[in-house]
């Protein structure tokens, strides 16, 4: 369960009288996620989501998670939307960490997901991209190559306790994707961790993004690359060729790659797949006491890098 910091009771009562939300009749912790501590909030008005931000997420960014979840909000991006106090103010404090109220999304996350759910997930990943090209606010994305470094050094020493000559071998690619990443490709607001736990379906329907903790400006083409990682293998580890062309055709029928966006498509899969191993290794290697978290296999990822490593043109993922 991703609940890393425990609300007293009273606390959380004089937290909530700041909204116009009524009292509180439940506050029960979410066992989804792994970055902060979320609550699922009961209330006379209604169902809410509670965040209390924690380990990775720096207090200085959240203003512009929370500002552009409002701004998608307006623009008809189905999303929770930050719960604002009497005084306007959506950020506060709780139990010494920042935190913040949004509203309730309707829907589930789909456990296993089939091509068509992969085109829906392209088609709202387009929309999102469009409809974040006038948002004001800027926040560069601290996990791609510079932040790859960081966490690498910062797992070197113990990374072949996982598997052998596994320092080396990231070591190695992380130098290849510096030689070759590229620098001029379209770019917007990415949300850059979009998993099947962050897209909720009523049925087989989409009904709404979440989590957004993670988005920054970026190449899209990139965070076409990160969902490609996140729901287009099977649990076997096997790539599934018809959920990635479902999901590419899905977001082409909105936004069309371009052809260098395309080229390009192979190189950043490997870049989203590093990115995702390190951050589970870097996780797995400093376990954090008591939490009730259970970390993930950073090795899934090594599995998911080496076919990327394999594919010779953006046609390995179904794109003509």
């Amino acid at each position: 369960m991703a609940v890393y910091t425990e609300i007293g009771d009273d606390e959380l009562a004089a937290f909530v009288a700041q909204y116009d939300i009524g009292r509180v009749l439940s506050c029960k912790g979410i066992a989804e996620g792994v970055e902060n501590s979320n609550y699922l909030l009961q209330t006379e008005r209604g169902s809410f989501i509670l965040t209390l931000y924690e380990k990775r997420v720096r207090e200085a960014d959240l203003p512009f998670f929370l500002s552009l979840m409002d701004h998608l909000a307006v623009r008809r991006i189905p999303c929770p939307t930050p719960v604002h106090g009497r005084d306007g103010v959506a950020l506060r404090r709780l139990a010494g960490r920042p935190a913040a109220i949004v509203c309730f999304l309707n829907g589930v996350w789909i456990r296993r997901p089939r091509a068509e759910h992969c085109a829906q997930v392209g088609r709202a990943l387009a929309e999102m991209h469009l409809a974040g090209a006038d948002f004001a606010m800027f926040r560069a994305n601290d996990l791609s190559l510079a932040g790859w470094d960081r966490l690498l050094q910062a797992c070197l020493a113990e990374a072949g306790t996982v598997k052998p000559d596994l320092g080396p071998d990231l070591a190695a690619e992380l130098a290849a994707l510096k030689q070759a990443w590229p620098r001029e490709l379209p770019r917007g607001v990415i949300h850059a961790d979009l998993f099947p736990d962050n897209v909720f379906f009523v049925g087989d329907k989409f009904s709404g993004l979440i989590d957004f903790y993670f988005a920054c400006n970026d190449f899209f083409a990139y965070d076409v690359a990160v969902c490609l990682n996140a729901w287009c293998f099977e649990s076997d580890g096997a790539f599934n060729i018809t959920k990635a062309r479902a999901l590419l055709q899905g977001y082409g029928k909105v936004r069309s790659l371009t052809e260098d966006e395309a080229r390009h498509l192979p190189l950043l899969a490997r870049g989203a797949a590093l990115r995702f191993l390190l951050t589970r290794l870097y996780d797995w290697l400093n376990q954090i006491p008591g939490a009730l978290v259970k970390p993930k296999d950073p090795l899934e990822y090594l599995r998911k890098l080496n076919f990327h490593r394999a594919a010779a043109a953006p046609s390995a993922y179904g794109l003509d």
